[in-house]
């Protein structure tokens, strides 16, 4: 009897899973940085726009796919 080649499963990136989600069509959704802390300094604006998500760069998808495989 012959051995089966043993196939290995990808590990998830801890941070990215943390930070990432896809969308229903598959596009990569992130939360903006710096709405963590020093707001008062922020005009209200722009912390309206930091509170929403932002979908990823074209550039960057295919990277960031392999570090969420699963998701």
């Amino acid at each position: 009897m012959a051995k089966k080649a043993k196939k290995f499963k990808m590990k998830t990136h801890s941070g990215a899973k943390k930070r990432l989600f896809v969308t229903g069509t598959g596009k990569i959704r992130h939360f903006r940085s710096g709405h963590g802390h020093k707001l008062v300094h922020k005009g209200h604006a722009r912390r309206r726009r930091l509170k929403k998500s932002t979908i990823i760069n074209k550039v960057y998808a295919k990277e960031i796919r392999t570090m969420i495989p699963y998701k």
